[in-house]
């Protein structure tokens, strides 16, 4: 029998699909064993040298309580912090989920809300869990009501943004959109983690952990919303 063309192009396209998945699970069990390595280097205060030093990096030599800078750069910084705060995010999401909803998404909108509102609860429960102090070498230049690890703004961006991220690259079939929105998504996580260094309310390992419990997180619900695609599907076909 002859190969078609058309049977040709549809292998490629099922072949990136498949590898897809082996791509996110490798890098959901990266960030979790990262995750874990910083937790367990934390309790044996094995960091605390170089949290110090990163730290005391973005201040004044001659006056730790004094952030690198002009004073304008220390109020963008404070107001580039505010995107991975529950505010923002939490605007972000129900904007989203409404939109989804108004269109009868039901299934992404349901996707959004349950990996953005269970990672929250995962953040919040790990810093009970471990419930380190937050850094007292330099002034806080921002307010805060929760323990320091791990960073729940660094989590909470990422697992929003890349939630978000995978959402859209689901609905588009051009690689460079894709690519775009997953570095915006990237970026973003990327600033408000470093913002709370800055700002001295998080020692760099607990954002360290931020992104790799976000990434973790994200990875997760990519799989199991991948999985039950996959089982809707092969359900449909047999019907």
């Amino acid at each position: 029998m002859p190969i078609r063309i058309t049977d040709l192009v549809r292998g490629m396209a099922d072949a990136k699909r498949s590898r897809a998945p082996v791509a996110i699970t490798a890098a959901g069990a990266l960030a979790i064993y990262v995750f874990l390595e910083l937790a367990e280097e934390i309790d044996q205060g094995e960091l605390a040298g170089i949290d110090r030093a990163l730290l005391l990096a973005l201040r004044n030599p001659a006056d730790a309580n004094d952030p690198l800078g002009p004073p304008w750069l220390e109020r963008t910084v404070a107001d580039i912090t505010t995107l991975g705060g529950y505010p923002v995010l939490v605007s972000l999401v129900a904007v989203v989920v409404g939109y989804l909803l108004v269109v009868r998404r039901f299934g992404p909108a349901l996707f959004v809300f349950l990996s953005t509102w269970l990672g929250t609860l995962v953040s919040q429960i790990m810093k009970q869990v471990y419930d380190r102090p937050r850094p007292d070498v330099v002034e806080h230049l921002v307010s805060y009501q929760t323990a320091s690890f791990p960073s729940g703004h660094a989590t909470m961006s990422t697992v929003v943004y890349l939630t978000l991220a995978s959402l859209i690259a689901g609905l588009v079939d051009d690689w460079r959109l894709r690519a775009y929105v997953l570095s915006i998504a990237i970026v973003l996580s990327l600033v408000v983690g470093i913002s709370r260094v800055y700002l001295g309310v998080h020692w760099p390992s607990d954002v360290a952990a931020g992104w790799a419990l976000g990434a973790a997180w994200a990875s997760l619900a990519w799989l199991v919303v991948s999985a039950l695609r996959v089982f809707r599907h092969r359900q449909a076909g047999r019907a």
